[in-house]
C-alpha cells in the first residue's frame, strides 16, 4: 500500500473487510469492547503486532518505547497510520444518544460518563444530558474527576486562547459560564454542580445558583428548583431577573424581605399590582421612582402613593419616562424634580428649554451638560455664565457643546475643565491627541467613546498604538 495514497480513514475501514487494525497506546474516549463494537459491522479486529493482514495503525500521542518501536516496523511494512482522535471521531458519530444515555443510567457508570465528557465530538445537546447524570462527590472537595468535568464544561463553551489555558482551573470561569450561557438545559445541568461561592473584587460574594437565578435565560422548570433551595441570596437574584414569572415576582414579595423589595424594585418584569405595593416603602420607592418605565397610569399610582417630595424627585432622574409623564412633571414646582430633569438625557429638547425659561438658577449647570440641549442655548450660557468654573466644566462634558467653545476651553489648560474635556466624544482627534499625553486623564480618556473607537479601529487593523 502506497504511503501518499492514504486513504481517509472512513474509507478504509469500508474498504478492508476481514483484516486487522493495529491499535497502539492508551485508549483515550472509548474502550477496547467499544472500539471492537464499532468496528464490528465493518468485519475489522483489533491486533497489537503487526502482520500482513493489517492495514492501518492506530496512535495516540504519545507512545512509550516498545509501541514506537512496533509503531516503527509497521511503517517499514507500509502500513499507513491515523491519529486515535480520527477514529474517536467517527465512532462518536455513530453514537445513539438515548441508547447511550439508557446504558450509562441502567448502570450508573460514572467512569464512563466522565469518559463521555471529555469527547469534543458529541453534541452539546447529548454533552449536556450526560452532564446531568454526573454526580459530584459531596464528600471529598477537591475531587480530580470533579476538576476534570468542570474543565471539560469550561472548554467546550468557552473560547480559551492557548495562552489562557489557566482559566480552566478558575471557578470565576464557571461564574462566566453561569452568567453567559444561553441555553436553558445547560443552565439546569449547571444546577447540579457544587454550590461554589465567587469572590469578585468591589462586590459581595456570590454563589453558582445565585449567578444562574440571575441569567435571563431561565424557565420556569428552573425557577422552580432555585425556589426549592430557599435560600436568601437566590430569592434576591431571582427577584430582580426579569425572566422570573409575574406570579412568583408575587410570592417573593411575600416574604417581606427589604432586600427581595429592593430587587423587584429594578426589575422591569414586574406588574402594575406589584409595582404599587412597592410603593409603600420608601427605599423600594425610591428605586421603583427611578429605574421603573413610567407611563401616565403609573404616574397616577406614584402621585396618591408618594407624599414626600424628596422621594417624588427622584422620579426625574428615571430614563424610562414616556413622553407624557415628562410634559406634566415639568410643570411641577418642586425644584429638585426639575433639577433632575434637567439632567435627564432622555427630555426633549424643547421641554428643556422649558425647564429653562423657569429661571432656576440650580438648573442651569445640568442643563450645561446635557447632551439634548440647544447648542445656541449652550452659547448663551458660555457668553452669560462663562465665569463661573462649574458652568465651565458642565460646558466641557457636553458632546453638543459648539466645537469653538470647547477649543477656548482647552486654551485654559486648566486640570478640572480638562478631565471634563477628555471624556468627551465631540472633542477634536488633534486636542485629544495632546490630553493622551496627560498620564492624570487617563482614566476619562478611556471614558471617550471616540477614542474607544479609534482604538478598535487601529487594533482591528493590527497596527501599533501609541500614547493609549
Amino acid at each position: 500500500m502506497a504511503m501518499n495514497s492514504k486513504p481517509k480513514l472512513e474509507e478504509l475501514l469500508a474498504s478492508y473487510e476481514g483484516k486487522k487494525l493495529l491499535l497502539l497506546g492508551k485508549e483515550g474516549l472509548f474502550e477496547r469492547k467499544e472500539i471492537e463494537r464499532f468496528l464490528k459491522p465493518y468485519k475489522l479486529t483489533l491486533t497489537d503486532t503487526p502482520d500482513s493482514e493489517t492495514v492501518a495503525t492506530i496512535e495516540p500521542a504519545g507512545l512509550n518505547p516498545v509501541e514506537e518501536m512496533i509503531s516503527e516496523q509497521a511503517y517499514e511494512m507500509g502500513i499507513p497510520s491515523y491519529d486515535l482522535q480520527e477514529l474517536e471521531e467517527l465512532i462518536s458519530a455513530t453514537i445513539d444518544d438515548d441508547a447511550l444515555l439508557m446504558a450509562i443510567k441502567l448502570g450508573n457508570d460514572q467512569s464512563r460518563i466522565k469518559r463521555m465528557l471529555a469527547n469534543p465530538h458529541l453534541s452539546d445537546s447529548l454533552f449536556v444530558r450526560l452532564l446531568k447524570l454526573y454526580e459530584f462527590d459531596e464528600e471529598e472537595e477537591d475531587s480530580r474527576d470533579d476538576r476534570d468535568v468542570i474543565m471539560y464544561t469550561l472548554r467546550r463553551y468557552i473560547a480559551i486562547k492557548p495562552n489562557e489555558e489557566d482559566l480552566l482551573y478558575s471557578y470565576l470561569t464557571l461564574r462566566r459560564l453561569a452568567t453567559e450561557a444561553t441555553d436553558p438545559n445547560l443552565l439546569e445541568a449547571l444546577l447540579g454542580f457544587p454550590n461554589f461561592e465567587f469572590l469578585v473584587r468591589g462586590k459581595e460574594r456570590t454563589t453558582l445558583r445565585q449567578t444562574i437565578a440571575s441569567n435571563p435565560n431561565i424557565t420556569e422548570d428552573i425557577v422552580r428548583k432555585l425556589l426549592s433551595y430557599r435560600h436568601k441570596g437566590v430569592d434576591i437574584a431571582l427577584a430582580g431577573n426579569s425572566a422570573t414569572d409575574a406570579s412568583t415576582l408575587n410570592l417573593l414579595y411575600q416574604k417581606d424581605d427589604p432586600k427581595i423589595a429592593k430587587a423587584l424594585a429594578i426589575n422591569p418584569a414586574i406588574d402594575n399590582t406589584l409595582f404599587e405595593k412597592l410603593l409603600e416603602e420608601p427605599e423600594s420607592a425610591a428605586l421603583v421612582l427611578m429605574r421603573q418605565p413610567i407611563d401616565s397610569d403609573r404616574l397616577s399610582k406614584i402621585q396618591k402613593k408618594v407624599n414626600d417630595p424628596e422621594i417624588f424627585a427622584l422620579l426625574g432622574a428615571n430614563e424610562q419616562l414616556a413622553t407624557e409623564v415628562i410634559g406634566k412633571l415639568i410643570q411641577s414646582d418642586n425644584t429638585a424634580l426639575l433639577e433632575y430633569l434637567s439632567a435627564n438625557p432622555v427630555v426633549p429638547r424643547e421641554m428643556l428649554e422649558q425647564i429653562y425659561q423657569k429661571e432656576i438658577p440650580s438648573t442651569l449647570t445640568s442643563l450645561a451638560k446635557n447632551p439634548n440641549v440647544d447648542p445656541k442655548l449652550l452659547e448663551r450660557f458660555y457668553e452669560e455664565y462663562g465665569e463661573d468654573k462649574a458652568m465651565r466644566i458642565a460646558l466641557a462634558y457636553n458632546p453638543a457643546t459648539p466645537i469653538k467653545i470647547l477649543e477656548a476651553l482647552f486654551n485654559e489648560e486648566d486640570l478640572e475643565i480638562n478631565r471634563a474635556l477628555a471624556t468627551n466624544r465631540a472633542l477634536p482627534m488633534e486636542l485629544l491627541d495632546i490630553l493622551k499625553l496627560d498620564t492624570r486623564l487617563q482614566n476619562e480618556l478611556a471614558q471617550n467613546e471616540n477614542l474607544v473607537r479609534s482604538y478598535e479601529e487601529v487594533l482591528n487593523q493590527g497596527k501599533v498604538m501609541l500614547n493609549v
